[in-house]
């Protein structure tokens, strides 16, 4: 595993809010849910997000992209995320963030990264940087939260300091998840989330949205 510096540096910015993914665009069902009411406050939040990172879509793609990390083929790695998907929402949700960070990441590196499902994209990108990958699924996780976060603090409304506070508990559960990933096979993915996956759904068909899931 490297220790250099200008690896971690790399990841950081791949993963930051200001790289050009559009993650800002898609709330993963979030703007549903804020709707129906079920997550409206700090608390409802923090609950919300840590069923959907710890029975969701966070475990998921956090195994999903340990493994392409350590060598699974990445086109069985895109082919299962893409099938895991449990909505149109989700599966363009993937697809498109995967896509824009290929598009970037080529630019910069002058590297071939074809499109495909975020984690799948992330995998190959991040392999070459030599970083432990539970390192690599850590700060794909924080990143993840942390973008939800952002627009519940804007749509719950919640404070700047009430939303951080959320995301600052979440840290100790995250930098858990990661750790497992890392050793995660194909038999541990599995979700558990039907709450959060129907509201996706559901918000396939709302007429007026702010957001793309």
């Amino acid at each position: 595993m490297t220790t250099d510096p200008i690896a971690r540096l790399m990841l950081m910015q791949w993963l930051s809010p200001a790289f050009p993914t559009g993650a800002f665009a898609y709330s993963h069902g979030l703007e549903q849910v804020i709707a129906d009411g079920d997550v409206h406050d700090a608390r409802s939040l923090a609950r919300w997000l840590m069923d959907v990172l710890t029975l969701g879509t966070g475990w998921q793609d956090a195994v999903l992209l340990c493994q392409g990390l350590r060598g699974t083929d990445i086109d069985e790695i895109d082919a299962t995320a893409r099938a895991l998907a449990p909505c149109a929402e989700r599966l363009t949700e993937t697809l498109d963030q995967g896509a824009a960070l290929a598009r970037t990441v080529a630019a910069l590196t002058g590297r071939d990264l074809p499109p495909r499902s975020l984690p799948a994209t992330l995998a190959q990108a991040a392999a070459p940087l030599a970083l432990p990958p539970a390192e690599v699924a850590a700060q794909f996780l924080l990143a993840f939260a942390g973008n939800l976060v952002t627009i519940a603090v804007r749509h719950v409304p919640l404070g700047q300091t009430e939303g951080q506070q959320v995301l600052f508990e979440l840290m100790p559960r995250i930098a858990d998840l990661a750790a497992r990933a890392a050793d995660a096979g194909p038999d541990d993915l599995g979700t558990a989330t039907l709450g959060a996956d129907l509201a996706a759904m559901r918000h396939e068909t709302r007429d007026v949205r702010l957001f793309r899931t």
